[in-house]
């Protein structure tokens, strides 16, 4: 699905070329951590059926975005059978896909159980970005917990963050809610922290793109300033990722390149700050949930106080 389309027209492209695998990835067309780390991952096996020039291919799928941690891994993990040949490739790639959408429900469930203990039953949840199905495979991260909590009839409702530049709340987020039937309603960035401070919000609930050994999530840009209004507020800052976006080899966020996207999303002939990503400390994180665990890292739990545990069925 060409995300850059959404939500006026529904383009499914066929990507053919290395190059177009990294261009769609760049311009977002393809986006979301797992989502753009299955699509790198398949791009090693498209480049090991159509090319000589091996090493270039992987380089340049590598480092098509640098800011996502599913990215480098998944096209490290395919590159690594490339001596076995095309078929190999091909064959972990598309594990990597399944994986994926097996972690989507297990994180589905993890979510359900850890929102229904800080929120109770009919939670009304403020989410950031896009974290569904189209940033996954299918399911989702954070809004994959919101669509179980909806088809169990224990959601009140929705506040999408619009996320400025590109939208990404306000044209892809209310895409899948309206699709699935979610009651939502959409504001944009600078009025989360108000609605959570007026007490509109429960909880908010988002996504990563990297998770550091420390607890640091960096995720798209406003995430930080909602955590900051829900941490004023007491309110849960909940963060939904699988276990492939936990980066500890990286010590904290400050050690992440965080990517800039230059001046042209943002002014016309102006120059601007554009940064796609920014970094919430691990003390305002209440939890992250992953597809085998539950790590409150505000109440002072590490990655290695919390064993991982199995993969759930949401159903």
């Amino acid at each position: 699905m060409d995300q850059t389309a959404l939500p006026d027209v529904e383009r499914l492209l066929r990507l053919e070329t290395v190059e177009e695998v990294v261009d769609a990835i760049q311009r977002l067309a393809v986006r979301g951590a797992p989502a753009i780390g299955v699509a790198g991952g398949l791009g090693v096996a498209l480049a090991a059926f159509t090319l000589s020039d091996l090493s270039a291919a992987v380089t340049a799928l590598r480092e098509a975005r640098p800011t996502a941690v599913n990215l480098a891994r998944a096209v490290d993990r395919v590159a690594a059978v490339l001596v076995n040949g095309p078929e190999a490739t091909l064959a972990e790639a598309l594990a990597i896909r399944d994986e994926e959408i097996a972690s989507s429900d297990s994180m589905a469930a993890y979510g359900v159980d850890l929102i229904g203990e800080l929120c109770g039953r009919s939670p009304r949840l403020l989410t950031h970005c896009n974290t569904g199905g189209l940033a996954t495979v299918t399911g989702g991260t954070a809004l994959g917990v919101v669509f179980a909590l909806h088809r169990a009839g224990r959601l009140a409702g929705v506040v999408a963050s619009e996320t400025r530049p590109l939208l990404q709340g306000a044209r892809l987020t209310t895409w899948e809610l309206a699709r699935a039937g979610v009651p939502f309603r959409v504001s944009v960035d600078g009025a989360g922290p108000f609605l959570i401070a007026r007490g509109e919000v429960d909880a908010v609930i988002i996504g990563a793109d990297r998770i550091c050994a420390n607890g640091d999530v960096v995720n798209k840009i406003g995430s930080y300033a909602h955590a900051l209004g829900a941490a004023r507020a007491g309110v849960p800052f909940v963060v939904v990722a699988p276990e492939s976006t936990v980066d500890r080899a990286t010590p904290h966020g400050a050690a992440v390149e965080i990517e800039d996207r230059g001046s042209a999303e943002v002014a016309r002939a102006l120059p601007a700050a554009n940064p796609a990503f920014d970094v919430t400390p691990f003390d305002l994180v209440t939890a992250v949930v992953t597809d085998r665990r539950v790590v409150r890292f505000a109440a002072g739990q590490t990655w290695d106080d919390v064993p991982l545990g199995p993969l759930r069925s949401s159903l």
